[in-house]
């Protein structure tokens, strides 16, 4: 591992010079690695290890749309893609890809497939961190890792197919065999990584939820929400305000910030957005962080994660969500987004 400084404080990272590709497939080539659930993370994840010469074969529910999408992908019934329950016979290595609700579900399933010294894979700490919410107890002569790709599946691929590496952590919560650093590792390379950085299943889930309902999803949506609303009620038309508040910032700005940081960014801008950028971020932090504080609490004390799992396990949670999620698309805001994303250039 390389020992690298971030803002002054050292960390411990894995990059791809120190364990190349190559040296991932050896560590793995006695393998079968088996993706179980083709959702979010599993089409990304199987077709760039694929792609990267390893062994992987999928285990999907049959006649499903998810089982439909991974045919689509090239998996082939019977030789690479299998049922849930073969793919756990067949695998050396399960990558537990499927929905926190899906892993409770399959748990007494894949648990009588965990033979010893296999390897037991997360990429959410999850189902480990809260195994007393879960059940999801591994028996203790297996390897139980994670590898959680900063991203979506989505991305994954994308970044892979473009050349370039989705930033992921890396955990061993069980090293039954000796050789789960070299296992989690290996498989990090293979999944498209671009630096591994060290965490345990607890930190992971931790700062996930956290992520997740703040700045990555619920507080950036909440965000746009109240400008585009105060623009609105001041006058301003549909177009204008979803240019301003969410147009220029994903497809101008951001990507200068991810790039070359916030600080380029503040000062490549005009002299009266400059000024008015660094006099106000501290206001916005100071409103904001006592949510996210309360917000951080709630994770660690195990509640946002209950709240999942009961919202998860109610039959009708599909028609719930299908409702809440029509609310966002069906939003002014987001209506006017259908429509400039329509007009950006490349769509015409």
């Amino acid at each position: 591992m390389a020992l690298l400084n971030f803002g002054g404080v050292e960390e411990e990272v894995v990059t791809r010079e120190e364990f190349p590709l190559d040296k991932a497939r050896e560590t793995m080539k006695n393998e079968t690695i088996a993706i179980l659930g083709y959702g979010v993370q599993g089409p990304g994840q199987a077709l760039n290890l694929k792609d990267n010469g390893f062994n992987v074969i999928v285990g999907q529910r049959k006649d499903s749309k998810t089982w439909d999408k991974a045919v689509a992908d090239g998996w082939v019934p019977g030789e690479t893609l299998f049922e849930l329950e073969e793919a756990c016979e067949r695998g050396t290595v399960l990558q537990y890809l499927l929905s926190d609700a899906g892993q409770i579900s399959l748990w007494p399933t894949v648990k009588k497939h965990l033979t010893p010294g296999k390897a037991l894979y997360f990429s959410h700490g999850f189902g480990i961190t809260y195994k007393e919410r879960t059940g999801i107890i591994p028996p203790d002569d297996v390897d139980v890792i994670l590898v959680a790709p900063k991203g979506s599946g989505t991305s994954l691929r994308r970044m892979f197919l473009e050349g370039r590496g989705l930033n992921s952590s890396f955990a061993i919560f069980q090293d039954a065999t000796g050789n789960a650093f070299d296992r989690v590792v290996a498989l990090g390379i293979g999944v498209g990584s671009g630096y591994l950085f060290k965490t345990d299943f607890r930190k992971e889930v931790f700062s996930d939820l956290t992520g997740e309902r703040g700045t990555l999803m619920g507080c950036i949506q909440g965000i746009f929400a109240a400008q585009y609303e105060v623009l609105r009620a001041n006058g301003h038309s549909p177009s204008e305000a979803f240019n301003e508040t969410v147009e220029e910032l994903t497809q101008s700005l951001m990507p200068l910030v991810a790039e070359n940081g916030m600080d380029w960014m503040y000062a490549n801008c005009s002299t009266t957005a400059q000024r008015g950028a660094l006099d106000w971020w501290k206001p916005f932090r100071d409103a904001t962080k006592p949510v996210f504080e309360k917000l951080y609490s709630e994770v660690a004390a195990g509640n946002e994660a209950q709240k999942s799992i009961d919202a998860n396990s109610k039959p009708d949670y599909r028609e719930g969500l299908e409702k809440e999620l029509a609310e966002l698309r069906e939003s002014e805001m987001w209506q006017a987004g259908a429509t400039v994303r329509k007009l950006r250039p490349e769509n015409n």
